[in-house]
């Protein structure tokens, strides 16, 4: 009798250990379905402006446009001051002033376009993270609570245990003064 009800006990707490993992499994897939989520927003066909002006703002805050426009420049100047007789834009270089105004103009509203975009992105992603990470917290807390649960009902489980093995004891000492 007392080991079926020894065996039942340990049985229970199996049960419990099972549904404790079951809790746990779920909780995780939900992790990472909100982090799918949180991937699926990103944006992988950007409309074709949006390809344009990053392409734009990538070559012109970089090295390869400086080095390419300075010698753009220096050829200019060049063929204008020594190598044609009646040069097209002479000493002061109006033409280029306004070719350089003129990609200024068009470039900067551009550059600002991309900018934005992407900020856009770095704020949405800075939510998602706020998001992933309250519930992160959420679920430590939920585990928290859960190994408190799972401890106390550990504990009565074991002083039930206990109590049985004490009840056995008892009877073992009953049975040893009989026979004597």
């Amino acid at each position: 009798m007392e080991r079926e009800k020894l065996q039942q006990l340990l049985a229970t707490e199996n049960e419990q250990l099972q549904k404790l993992n079951e809790i746990v499994v779920k909780a995780v897939e939900e992790q990472k379905l909100l982090s799918q989520k949180l991937y699926d927003f990103e944006d992988k066909n950007p409309p074709f402006s949006s390809k344009v002006a990053d392409n734009v703002a990538s070559f012109g805050g970089s090295w390869k446009f400086i080095v390419a426009f300075a010698f753009f420049m220096m050829l200019w100047m060049v063929i204008n001051v020594y190598l044609l007789q009646k040069p097209f834009d002479p000493f002061p270089f109006i033409l280029l002033n306004l070719l350089l105004s003129a990609l200024a103009a068009v470039q900067a509203p551009i550059i600002m376009m991309s900018q934005n975009r992407k900020e856009e992105k770095d704020r949405q992603r800075a939510i998602n993270d706020y998001l992933v990470n309250l519930k992160a917290e959420i679920e430590v807390r939920n585990l928290h609570q859960k190994i408190d649960l799972l401890m106390s009902e550990q504990m009565q489980t074991l002083f039930e245990i206990q109590k049985e093995q004490v009840e056995l004891m008892e009877e073992i000492k009953l049975f040893m003064k009989n026979r004597q």
